[in-house]
């Protein structure tokens, strides 16, 4: 495995990322446990979750899953790089109660007590803000981690779904406090979905934020999605089938899988090497449901893309442009 500083932190956290989005909904503790071990034992030090993760009715479960893990001793916990979210509802399904989601004074030191116990931990490594509140002021969000981090219970802050402009506000306003501010900026970047590079990337790294890009594949689509429906008779869902159903998008994938076979290279893991490849980004997150998805993973940290296929993805993909001259002069 392969290491990087957290943005302008010293923290030192492997190029790709645990995400843990799976455990509970879609696999099993048993399995979820052995995933985990899996990732320590390739050297990956960089776990993510969320307190809702579980969602409906287990809102939390995949955090459980995850304490349960810790428990079971072995430096587990040690070794982690820990990070869960903050700002969904976590009241009753179908009747949630006022003060028990977005990122009220109230609600993160409610939310933060939750997280830890259902971790199993006394503290968090990366608290992170995953969607931006427009009814709370970073005033009062800052002042609310501000105590947080004296009390030991957190030791780094970080978003998901911020705008540029956000990142930008959240950290001058936490500078004025004498905070850190946010060291971690998640969001969606992969080849198919690019617009992050026009605001929120350069945004993260002038305030020295790393970037943690999720959904990697997009939904599956960049993950040789065609080759699977023509090979396996196995059919698309979900935001792949969506996109696929898009005579345009579908001719895209084909030449995006093409170009790939030509080489040799799996789809897959030729969409995480290019993000490994992208100025700013820390790494990826990889949310494996199995083993064998998290082995494809890691070889996607070795895998060298020569310039002729980064070339044809910039062809097959194009970026944005940097703003404001991808919209102006």
């Amino acid at each position: 495995m392969k290491y990087t500083q957290l943005g302008r932190t010293g923290l030192k956290v492997s190029r790709l990322v645990l995400g843990t989005m799976n455990f509970g909904p879609q696999t099993d503790e048993a399995d979820s446990h052995a995933i985990m071990d899996a990732a320590l034992d390739a050297g990956i030090n960089y776990f993510d979750t969320a307190n809702v993760y579980g969602w409906g009715e287990n809102k939390g479960r995949t955090e459980s899953i995850i304490g349960n893990w810790f428990a079971q001793g072995g430096d587990r916990r040690d070794k982690v790089v820990l990070a869960t979210k903050v700002y969904g509802n976590m009241g009753a399904e179908g009747a949630p109660w006022p003060n028990h989601d977005k990122l009220s004074a109230l609600n993160i030191r409610r939310a933060v007590d939750a997280s830890l116990k259902r971790l199993r931990t006394d503290y968090i490594d990366i608290y992170q803000f995953h969607h931006i509140d427009r009814s709370t002021p970073f005033e009062e969000i800052w002042q609310a981690i501000d105590v947080l981090i004296q009390q030991g219970k957190i030791l780094y802050v970080g978003s998901s779904n911020f705008p540029g402009y956000k990142i930008a506000q959240a950290n001058e306003i936490a500078a004025k406090r004498g905070s850190y501010g946010l060291v971690s900026e998640q969001c969606l970047y992969n080849l198919a979905e690019r617009r992050a590079e026009m605001e929120v990337i350069p945004a993260a790294q002038e305030y020295g934020l790393g970037v943690i890009p999720w959904s990697p594949l997009h939904g599956g689509l960049l993950g040789g999605v065609i080759k699977k429906q023509v090979e396996g008779g196995r059919r698309s869902s979900g935001r792949a089938a969506d996109s696929l159903a898009n005579t345009a998008i579908r001719a895209q994938i084909q030449s995006y899988e093409d170009l790939l076979d030509k080489h040799g290279i799996e789809p897959g893991e030729a969409a995480l090497a290019w993000l490994l490849t992208r100025p700013g980004v820390t790494g990826p997150i990889v949310g494996p449901r199995t083993a064998e998805q998290l082995e494809s993973a890691l070889r996607a940290v070795e895998l060298e893309l020569s310039e002729d296929v980064l070339e044809g993805l910039d062809e097959i993909f194009p970026g944005p442009g940097p703003a404001p001259e991808a919209f102006a002069w």
